[in-house]
């Protein structure tokens, strides 16, 4: 017995392929949705900082609203600090003249909506293997063989070292202020963000991202929480007050990768089976859900005739995509790359640098809107 083909065969449910097949389900679109086994390890520690972009693309999948207000947390002020004395940048959401500068969200919370949401989607079934169909779209994550099985090209860099993900409670109430830190550690650079977040207790939460050489990543994995929490404090100097671990701690190894093609006859790519950027930007899920609201545009203003995996209709999401990927994957490339260099004269230029943005408003706003979306 024959099936009969879907319009869309999703391979990949994490955000962006439920998002997706929400987005496409709402333009009537038969949509199956493939995804892997549930991966084994405890609770999902990773917290997302959302752009306004991607909340108004969430609000229109009816799934915003329906996060617990503990679960998304906005962000009015970011400090992020240099590794020199008084080298800093400061973003207010009353300088960029926006009501937030963004939204931490709590990924396991947003990955659950999102599946709640699918269950009330017409259109929409979930497959355990590939059935026929019209357009093949690829939202695997970073592991995608099927990329590779396409035959699609990527540049790829592997950073060497690992970002490390915590909960963490702290003395002080949070205040909807982002702490970011810049700073040569003994095994070399290291970004330590702290990210206001009310759980596990409102108010006064953050999700830690720590990126830095892969094995003292893994070192900081194991330490002792006492021994843990004290070189936290002592990085922090206080700005945030004491901080509790409130959680178990994972890692993972950070890399850049663009995929050479974004698309091809019958298939097109999306998330990070088409870019991965540094974490140090907090730009990796508003890039994939930018591709989402992108692919879902161009497919609805399709001609009626143009089948829907029509290269040169496909064309048109990449070109749509090329720009803000590139400029925000290959600036936080570039951003870390200038951070790392060991030349002492590189990075006293950056920690002015640092300083002199900071006198220059217009400036800031121009770089926080670019950030916005």
């Amino acid at each position: 017995m024959h099936r009969a083909p879907v319009d869309v065969l999703i391979r990949g449910d994490g955000c962006v392929g439920r998002a997706l097949a929400l987005a496409l389900s709402r333009q009537g679109l038969r949509v199956a949705l493939r995804g892997r086994p549930p991966a084994a390890g405890g609770p999902d520690l990773r917290a997302y900082a959302l752009n306004p972009a991607s909340r108004r693309l969430l609000q229109e999948l009816r799934v915003w609203d329906s996060l617990p207000a503990e679960a998304r947390t906005p962000v009015h002020d970011m400090k992020v600090h240099g590794d020199a004395q008084g080298a800093h940048i400061e973003f207010s959401a009353w300088q960029a003249q926006v009501e937030e500068l963004a939204w931490i969200v709590d990924a396991g919370e947003l990955e659950a909506q999102l599946d709640a949401a699918l269950r009330y989607a017409p259109h929409v079934e979930r497959v355990q293997e590939d059935v026929p169909h019209a357009l093949l779209a690829l939202c695997e994550g970073r592991e995608a063989d099927s990329r590779a099985a396409l035959g699609v090209e990527v540049e790829l860099h592997r950073y060497g070292h690992h970002a490390l993900a915590a909960r963490l409670v702290a003395s002080q109430p949070h205040q909807g202020i982002a702490w970011q830190w810049f700073r040569q550690g003994e095994h070399g650079p290291e970004i330590l963000a702290l990210l206001p977040l009310d759980r596990p207790e409102p108010g006064c939460s953050y999700a830690l991202v720590w990126s830095q050489p892969a094995a003292a990543a893994q070192q900081w994995a194991v330490a002792e929480p006492a021994e843990f929490e004290a070189e936290l404090n002592r990085l922090c100097a206080a700005s945030s007050g004491s901080l509790k671990l409130a959680s178990e701690r994972k890692t993972w190894p950070l890399q850049w990768l663009r995929a050479r093609e974004v698309c091809g006859p019958g298939f097109v790519l999306l998330g990070d089976c088409a870019h991965q950027v540094h974490p140090l930007s907090g730009q990796g899920l508003n890039l994939g859900l930018g591709d989402v609201a992108a692919l879902a545009q161009v497919l609805r203003q399709r001609e009626a005739w143009r089948p829907l995996g029509d290269e040169r209709l496909l064309r048109r999401y990449a070109r749509e995509r090329a720009l803000p990927t590139l400029l925000m994957g290959g600036g936080a490339d570039a951003l870390w790359t200038g951070f790392a260099h060991p030349s002492p004269l590189l990075r006293s230029l950056r920690n002015q640098g640092l300083s002199l943005v900071n006198q220059l408003p217009p400036l800031k706003r121009w770089l926080a809107q670019r950030a916005m979306g």
